[in-house]
C-alpha cells in the first residue's frame, strides 16, 4: 500500500493596491502554487465561495521539490502556529520560485505564439504580393 501525502494552504495578503491569495499545494514532496488577485479585501465567506467555485480552474505552477515534515503537533502548538502565520505576510520562498517558474513558462509560450502569428502574417502578405504581381502580368 502506497500513501500519498497531500497538503494545501491559502495565504491571503495585501500587495499594493490589491489583496492577493496564493494557493500552495504540496503533493508527494513537490510544491506547486497558484496566485489569485481578489481586489478588495475578501471576507471569509467570499474566500470559501471562491475555493468551492474556482479551485479546479486554478492554474498551478510546475512542481518544485520541497521537504515535507510529517510530524504530529500538539493541538495548542498548531493553534499558536496558525495564529502566527495569520500575522505574517507574504508568500514562502518555494511558492515564489514556483510562481516565477510558471511566469517564465507563460512568457515563453506567449513569445512562441506571437512569433508564429508574425510569421503567418508575413506569409499571408507575401502571398498577396505574389497574387498582385501575377494579376499585373495578366493584362486584364
Amino acid at each position: 500500500m502506497r500513501t500519498e501525502n497531500c497538503q494545501g494552504r491559502l495565504t491571503v495578503f495585501f500587495e499594493d493596491p490589491f489583496w492577493v491569495g496564493v494557493f500552495e499545494n504540496i503533493e508527494n514532496g513537490k510544491l506547486s502554487a497558484a496566485k489569485v488577485t481578489f481586489g478588495a479585501e475578501p471576507k471569509d465567506y467570499e474566500v470559501q465561495e471562491f475555493i468551492i467555485r474556482n479551485y479546479y480552474r486554478l492554474k498551478f505552477s510546475p512542481a518544485v521539490k520541497t521537504a515535507v515534515k510529517d510530524v504530529k503537533k500538539n493541538p495548542k502548538r498548531a493553534q499558536r502556529d496558525a495564529k502566527k502565520q495569520t500575522l505574517e505576510k507574504g508568500i514562502g520562498t518555494k511558492s515564489q520560485q514556483a510562481l516565477k517558474l510558471q511566469q517564465e513558462q507563460n512568457k515563453l509560450a506567449r513569445k512562441e505564439q506571437s512569433k508564429m502569428e508574425r510569421e503567418m502574417e508575413s506569409d499571408r502578405l507575401f502571398e498577396l504580393k505574389q497574387i498582385k504581381k501575377k494579376e499585373k502580368h495578366k493584362g486584364h
